[in-house]
């Protein structure tokens, strides 16, 4: 909590201004939810008698949810646009672009389409809600099979406050996530109620480095406090937003430029924050998570150039959760990742990434990378067809003394696969992919991937309650010390169906099918069977098939 002396009391503050609360018996506040919502359509009804206020016409919205800008988001004349002077290119590859910095429901209070706050150009706000349905038959990621059907809920608010102090500057993200109907036990991947995913105060200025050579100001900036953001291709920092909580940490963050420059620099040092789900999160003062990551802009028409160095130190906690947790572990990882176009040919995106250090007795020798390759025809529909493979190592022999599974840091896991049964570890994952976008509020996806394992002996990494989160114990069932259960874990079909109901309103329906091979049979048929009687844990055996139909409505109500 120390990184939070300065920020948070300044978030206490502000949140309790923007949102009333009342104690709760559990440790986190509860809110005043009828008083919320009465300001929300108050604000709603305003919007409404005035519809020819412009939307937000500045940001541009990653290609997953939501995926489709409606027109009225979209800068107001194609010369505009072609004036930009921001070196910034977005990557074309699936799901890499990192959330924006403040999120994309976040909005100036000026451009809300409210004559009353049209000159209050220093405060950002933003209030966005999720609410997700899931049908899973045979989850493979539990040891129970049959049917589950979680809702999932999930509230963020943000304030900020920019410019008028300036060089200072803060802002606080709050969010409250929540499921029901879930047959299992929940853990901190669903439940965190009432808390802070950021509050942090920066120091700002503008032009401390002058500017590049397209006048872009090239600025200093300086955070501090709990932070949730998202950087390079999202493999190794990132918000997780599919998943209903969120990644965030605590420390600085120190950037000598901003996106638009030719050149940037983005030194951090974080604690991550272990989430409690019905207690304010705190820091893992055991962890520390640190980097330098470079972006070169330059020559961003053909490519973009990414040069980082991330790693993380453990001190060893003897109540530690997993056995990871109870080691001392210095990981370090210098990588890189390129993005461009080849003119009209194709565009793509390509990593490689190597680990060295030690994880308590064991050398750490890793190595991950991953290529992606795609066109976007000539076509009013927008077909676009895209090719990936991606390659992380696993551990090789569990008495070598030498540990080659390659460690994620705090990435995403979806796309690795939508159903989250493999991450970015132990794995070789080729797939193909096809969009359609046949109008500008409708989008189709058609996605077909291969999972194999790195190495035999190693896990699969969330299999059989394997690494469901810090609640479940892994009993073991997910990984052959032996390889014999081969290294052909299965393949799957994944479809998504995205409809902009209005500027504001997202939906998303998505399918996945997985077919079950070698390497997850024998897992299922190798442990302990729960018919026969055994103690728990144990494992329904089954087919190893599943089945992962959800429905997603996001709104952001600014």
């Amino acid at each position: 909590m120390r990184f939070l002396k300065f920020s948070l009391s300044i978030a206490a503050v502000s949140l309790s201004t923007a949102i009333p609360a009342a104690a709760s018996s559990d440790g986190k506040p509860a809110l005043d939810f009828q008083n919320i919502q009465k300001s929300i359509v108050q604000l709603a009804q305003q919007i409404v008698a005035e519809p020819g206020k412009p939307a937000d016409q500045a940001k541009e919205v990653e290609k997953t949810l939501p995926g489709i800008v409606p027109q009225a988001q979209k800068p107001a004349t194609a010369p505009a646009a072609a004036q930009s002077t921001s070196f910034h290119r977005r990557s074309d590859s699936y799901a890499t672009n990192p959330e924006s910095d403040p999120p994309r429901y976040v909005r100036r209070l000026s451009d809300i389409g409210v004559d009353a706050f049209k000159d209050i150009t220093w405060l950002d706000i933003g209030f966005e809600h999720r609410t997700r349905y899931e049908w899973r038959n045979n989850d493979l990621r539990r040891v129970e099979g049959g049917e589950d059907n979680p809702i999932f809920f999930r509230h963020r608010a943000w304030l900020g406050i920019r410019d008028i102090l300036d060089p200072f500057r803060f802002a606080v993200e709050f969010q409250d996530s929540r499921v029901v109907n879930n047959k299992y036990v929940t853990t901190d991947q669903e439940r965190n109620e009432y808390d802070l995913i950021n509050a942090y105060g920066e120091l700002n200025f503008k032009k401390a480095l002058g500017a590049d050579d397209r006048g872009n100001d090239r600025p200093i900036r300086f955070r501090v406090g709990r932070m949730a953001y998202e950087t390079t291709d999202r493999r190794f920092i990132a918000r997780n937003e599919w998943r209903n909580t969120t990644n965030t940490f605590e420390g600085f963050r120190l950037n000598f430029g901003r996106e638009a420059n030719d050149w940037e620099l983005d030194l951090f040092g974080y604690q991550p924050v272990r989430r409690a789900q019905t207690k304010f999160d705190m820091s893992n003062e055991r962890l520390w998570f640190f980097g330098a990551i470079g972006h070169w802009r330059r020559w961003s028409d053909i490519l973009t150039i990414q040069p980082y160095f991330m790693g993380q130190k453990q001190n060893a906690d003897p109540n530690g959760f997993t056995a990871a947790n109870r080691l001392d572990r210095e990981i370090y990882m210098p990588g890189f990742r390129t993005y461009g176009k080849v003119g009209d040919l194709f565009d793509f995106d390509v990593s490689y990434n190597h680990q060295f250090g030690y994880s308590g007795p064991l050398r750490q020798d890793a190595q991950g990378y991953t290529i992606e390759v795609g066109k976007t025809f000539n076509h009013p529909w927008k077909p676009r067809l895209t090719g990936f493979y991606g390659y992380a190592s696993g551990d090789k022999d569990p008495n070598d003394g030498v540990d080659n599974r390659f460690d994620r840091f705090f990435g995403f896991a979806r796309p690795w696969s939508a159903d989250h049964y493999v991450v970015y570890e132990n794995l070789k994952a080729p797939k193909i992919r096809m969009d359609l976008q046949p109008t500008q509020k409708l989008g189709f996806e058609l996605t077909y991937g291969w999972y194999f394992l790195a190495s035999k002996r190693d896990r699969m990494f969330d299999i059989l309650d394997g690494n469901i989160s810090q609640t479940v114990r892994d009993p073991g069932f997910n990984r052959d010390r032996t390889g014999q259960s081969g290294d052909y874990a299965g393949h799957a079909l994944e479809g998504r169906i995205r409809y902009q109901v209005s500027p504001r309103i997202n939906t998303v329906l998505g399918y996945t099918h997985f077919t079950a091979e070698d390497f997850v049979k024998n897992r299922i048929a190798a442990s302990p069977s729960c018919a026969t009687g055994h103690a728990h844990p144990c494992v329904d055996h089954r087919s190893g098939d599943t089945d992962f139909l959800y429905f997603e409505v996001l709104i952001s109500l600014l």
